[in-house]
């Protein structure tokens, strides 16, 4: 399939699918013989994470290899990876559930590329890209999470400086952060209208972490609170009142991310279930033989390939300037769910076995089903595709 266009679809250029290649050596060499470890200490209760040990030799192999701010600007020494190409890497790092990401988060890095001006791409953006700074953003709170018209945090412009108030929740990374995108209302708008992005760095007084959230799969978040936490106008990101434009990019990458992990995990998924239905017999048939079995890898097997053209297609559209909110949404309802199911299936066909924390299923299928959550539930999604189709046609 890489070799041709498919629908319009552009094919992944030569330097681009050996990078995939890379990566694929380095999830099967370096990342899946580290699972056990991580689901061992995942299943004693321990954090989910890479102890430094672990980390600190992987790092130094992705500088080695030249994996590394894939899609970073080469004038900060990235490579400047398109998003489609970018996408590939995705799926192959969604195999694997030991917990490592490419340096640095590259929905943020869109975000920042887009808004940020030059100063703050010289104190942000810059070390950022390097691998230097960490960064997380705020934009769910208690009680609006999916509906951008129930934010309440509030920025009040006091003389040269902004002061915030308000709480928000569900952010991720906040401890390793050393700096976070808070968007916060300056006007009087509902919805998009009056939302202001704004750079708050840790340490800053009145910025609380309020409490740490354990969710399934292992993952963490974190409930914030801003009392009267006073930032310079230089803080501020992109332009006053227009801060939606940019979070919905940061949205739209993360999106389509997601999609291309849930590819991948449903692809290692369906390897697992094909390995053990080849290998075990009951009743006196191979599970391979079952017609059951036969129509879940059937079934698997189109719905993923159909997933990763969608993501293919809307990243080489959002690469071109496109506007493909539709499209970020088909992908992150048809993804999530498609990566549910195939791993409930595979889990099935282990039987018991597939109900172990031995195996990483189990954990996968967690982490996908909060994915049907983060970034705006499926049901939001659904009804904001709908909505777009009735008032404007496919």
């Amino acid at each position: 399939m890489d070799g041709f266009d498919i629908g319009g679809i552009p094919a992944l250029a030569e330097e681009h699918r050996m990078v995939r290649d890379l990566v694929v050596k380095f999830v099967e060499r370096d990342l899946m013989p580290l699972e056990p470890a991580v689901l061992k200490r995942e299943s004693e209760g321990q954090r989910y994470g890479l102890t430094p040990e672990e980390e600190a030799p992987l790092l130094a192999k992705c500088k080695e290899l030249g994996l590394w701010g894939l899609d970073v600007p080469e004038e900060f020494g990235g490579a400047d990876l398109p998003l489609s190409a970018l996408m590939a890497v995705e799926e192959e790092m969604g195999r694997t559930v030991t917990p490592f990401l490419f340096p640095p988060d590259s929905p943020n890095l869109h975000m920042l590329k887009l808004a940020a001006n030059a100063e703050q791409r010289r104190k942000y953006l810059e070390p950022y890209a390097r691998g230097e700074a960490r960064s997380s953003i705020a934009i769910s709170e208690p009680g609006a999470g999916g509906d951008p018209a129930g934010m309440t945090t509030r920025a009040v412009k006091d003389g040269g400086d902004w002061v915030i108030n308000g709480r928000k929740i569900w952010v991720s990374g906040v401890p390793r952060a050393d700096f976070i995108i808070l968007m916060a209302r300056t006007g009087e708008g509902k919805r998009q209208e009056g939302v202001t992005a704004f750079i708050v760095e840790r340490g800053t007084p009145g910025f609380i972490i309020e409490r740490e959230i354990p969710m399934i799969g292992g993952r963490r978040t974190y409930e914030l609170v801003f009392e009267d936490c006073r930032v310079p106008e230089s803080q501020v990101l992109g332009k006053l009142g227009e801060g939606y434009a940019p979070m919905q990019l940061r949205l739209n990458v993360r999106r389509l991310q997601m999609g291309a992990r849930c590819t991948g995990m449903a692809r290692r998924a369906l390897e697992m279930l094909c390995e053990q239905a080849k290998n075990r017999t009951t009743f006196g048939v191979k599970l391979a033989d079952r017609q059951a079995i036969q129509w879940w890898i059937a079934e698997a097997a189109t719905k993923i390939h159909a997933c990763r053209l969608m993501v293919r297609d809307a990243a080489a559209k959002l690469g071109a300037g496109e506007q493909i909110r539709n499209e970020a949404s088909m992908v992150k309802v048809f993804a999530t769910e498609m990566a549910q199911e195939v791993l409930d299936n595979a889990m099935q066909t282990f039987g018991a076995m597939g109900m172990t924390k031995e195996l990483p299923l189990q954990l996968m299928a967690s982490q996908v089903r909060v994915q049907r959550i983060y970034e705006g539930p499926s049901e939001v999604h659904r009804m904001a595709i709908a909505r777009r189709i009735l008032k404007n046609g496919l």
